[in-house]
């Protein structure tokens, strides 16, 4: 019989992490710090295990690598996705993700291309989305003399909104966001600015300067556009494709049948609760559910008021 596989995950505590992951969706966190729940994963700094049926226990890597007719007998050699909630309680450090060909070449692992769905931002927030350098000699100048403000593109930010980061791209999420994202399966960060921050032992945080300034991309990032289509209870709405993934958000208010489109999804529920039928049996799901859609599920109903979900897939 075919099932979907719930997930037990990991926190992650960050120097700019705080507690809306448990204050906005209950989740029991370790410490009053926790930057980023890693809630579907199988990156080895962060594996989530099946919580449900017959795999349960199972660590995601394990499973994928065993059970590859789960994933539709796709070519990536590792489960290529990661779904993250960030709560970002302070700024973030200014960073930048390579490629796949610089990340394999210098990281042993993949790039990282991401997206980012703001699920709630305080009044006045703001992210960091780009850079104003119009060469790699007038970025390195201003990142030598430290001129953030002429170099850093600072756009604010709204529950709702949604954007695109690829690979090579300036960014920074600021304080009081609270975000789901989709990215590579990869932990490759290089940091341009950390506000001069010390971590806990009062040590500056190392910075990738060499590094960031061979893969940022010059030029503005170009912003995915959303595309939304309405079919009865459903509101789909497409927020980016590429090569790497789909992300879609669903809003439901009924009872929504589907067929398979993709050959697994990965589903995160952002809000409202319900159910989730796979083979005649019914799952609750509710704010803070996180499971995937292997690829003998053929068809599955959702149902519920007021659910949002953000789905994607590679």
């Amino acid at each position: 019989m075919s099932e979907p596989l719930f997930l037990q995950s990991v926190m992650q505590e960050k120097i700019w992490g705080g507690t809306k992951l448990r204050d906005e969706f209950g989740y029991d966190i370790p410490s009053e710090k926790i930057g980023e729940y890693w809630a579907i994963s199988a990156h080895p700094n962060g594996v989530s295990k099946v919580a449900n049926g017959r795999f349960e226990g199972t660590d995601l890597a394990t499973l994928y690598a065993e059970h590859r007719e789960l994933f539709g007998n796709r070519p990536e050699p590792v489960f290529p996705l990661l779904t993250k909630i960030l709560d970002a309680n302070d700024w973030l450090s200014v960073q930048v993700h390579p490629d796949d060909a610089y990340g394999l070449e210098h990281e042993g692992e993949l790039g990282k291309t991401e997206c980012w769905y703001i699920i709630a931002a305080d009044e006045g927030s703001e992210i960091i989305y780009g850079h104003n350098a119009k060469s790699k000699d007038e970025l390195r100048q201003q990142i030598e003399a430290k001129d953030w403000d002429g170099l850093l593109t600072k756009v604010p930010v709204k529950a709702g909104d949604f954007f695109y980061v690829p690979s090579g791209t300036m960014h920074a999420i600021g304080a009081g966001i609270l975000i789901l994202e989709t990215q590579q399966s990869s932990d490759t960060t290089y940091r341009v600015y950390d506000f001069d921050r010390k971590d806990d032992k009062g040590n500056l945080r190392e910075l990738h300067l060499e590094k960031s300034i061979d893969v940022l991309n010059i030029g503005e990032p170009a912003n995915s556009r959303p595309a939304t289509v309405k079919a009865d209870d459903l509101r789909s709405t497409l927020l980016v494709s590429n090569d790497f993934f789909a992300v879609y958000k669903w809003e439901i208010t009924g009872k929504v049948d589907f067929e398979k489109t993709a050959d697994y999804s990965l589903l995160s529920v952002l809000d409202g609760e319900g159910q989730l039928t796979v083979d005649g049996k019914n799952y609750p799901i509710q704010k803070g559910s996180h499971f995937i859609l292997p690829s003998d599920v053929e068809a599955w109903t959702l149902e519920g008021q007021g659910l949002e979900l953000i789905v994607s897939h590679p």
